[in-house]
């Protein structure tokens, strides 16, 4: 038997698909700098570099687990095609969730969202709900209900174009005015949270 080093990337697959994990050893190690690499540049965090990475050899484990690979001689171009498709998930999931940051850098809504308050917390938690539903207020009726159902009511989009009676777009775009005047709002009063 040929050691697995200089097997072919297909002779590796098939080698695990018999069941020698050591085959997949080999092919992770063969090219994870390429890979790795690739997922870096377009995350550029480490620890984020190396959970998608993870993922993806996870992906790649399961596809030859239910005999679904089918892109012969070609591995490297289907791994780094997952991976892209990782990177574009995971910055898509961070898109949904709208970011209105303090002057110290924190988002607003981290202040609504406490383990397990103090007393000192709770009163301080108060105050920052009390600032955040008075600048809330100050909103246009329509941009006031998008911040409400989606923060409040933990509404996904879909959702609350349904109960709104209006296309996703049209509740993104309302969302992101209400964000945007929040933001100004925030600068413009001065108000810390």
């Amino acid at each position: 038997m040929k050691s697995l080093i200089t097997l072919t990337d297909e002779q590796l697959i098939a080698s695990f698909k018999e069941g020698n994990a050591y085959a997949m050893g080999v092919l992770v190690s063969r090219h994870k700098v390429r890979i790795y690499t690739s997922i870096y540049v377009l995350v550029k965090d480490k620890y984020l570099a190396e959970d998608i990475f993870q993922d993806l050899f996870i992906k790649v484990i399961e596809t030859f687990r239910a005999g679904k690979y089918k892109e012969e001689n070609r591995f490297v171009q289907w791994a780094m095609r997952i991976a892209h498709n990782l990177c574009v998930d995971h910055f898509r999931k961070i898109k949904t969730k709208p970011v209105i940051r303090t002057s110290e850098g924190a988002d607003i809504f981290d202040v609504l969202n406490f383990a397990e308050p103090s007393a000192e917390d709770n009163i301080m938690r108060a105050q920052s709900n009390e600032k955040i539903m008075n600048l809330i207020c100050l909103l246009p009726e329509d941009q006031r209900e998008i911040i409400i159902l989606r923060h409040f009511a933990d509404l996904k989009f879909r959702e609350i174009s349904n109960i709104l009676n209006c296309s996703v777009n049209t509740a993104l775009g309302r969302m992101r005015y209400a964000l945007l005047n929040l933001r100004k709002l925030i600068e413009e009063k001065q108000i810390a949270l």
